[in-house]
């Protein structure tokens, strides 16, 4: 038997609908959930980033531009240098749900491979 199905409360524009989209592709880049994962220690220089990550900076500058622009980050100029940190917990929470979805999906797929 199915569970039912939960509904949204939430009737979007098509407008709204647009934007939400935007920030699905912005995480839909796997180098840009490296830098999330990263970010998750706290604020970083783009130098912290490439290596942590083994990123090129002009791809690691380029990904972090993404999702500042996508607003799941933030940044601050000191000097000659820029940190990035999450802008908040969402980015985070919204990954942790998807990361449980996948996990979850996978091991079904195992105990079904496992029946036959």
């Amino acid at each position: 038997m199915s569970k039912p199905r939960r509904r949204s409360a939430k009737v979007l524009s098509a407008g709204m609908l647009r934007e939400v989209s935007e920030r699905f592709k912005a995480l839909a880049e796997p180098t840009r959930l490296a830098l999330l994962q990263a970010l998750q220690e706290g604020e970083q220089s783009v130098g912290d980033l490439v290596e942590r990550t083994s990123l090129s900076l002009p791809n690691a500058s380029k990904q972090l531009q993404q999702l500042h622009a996508a607003g799941f980050i933030d940044r601050r100029k000191d000097g000659l240098f820029v940190y990035y940190s999450l802008a908040d917990d969402d980015v985070l929470a919204l990954c942790d749900l998807v990361c449980s979805r996948v996990l979850r999906d996978v091991k079904a797929r195992e105990r079904a491979l496992q029946i036959r």
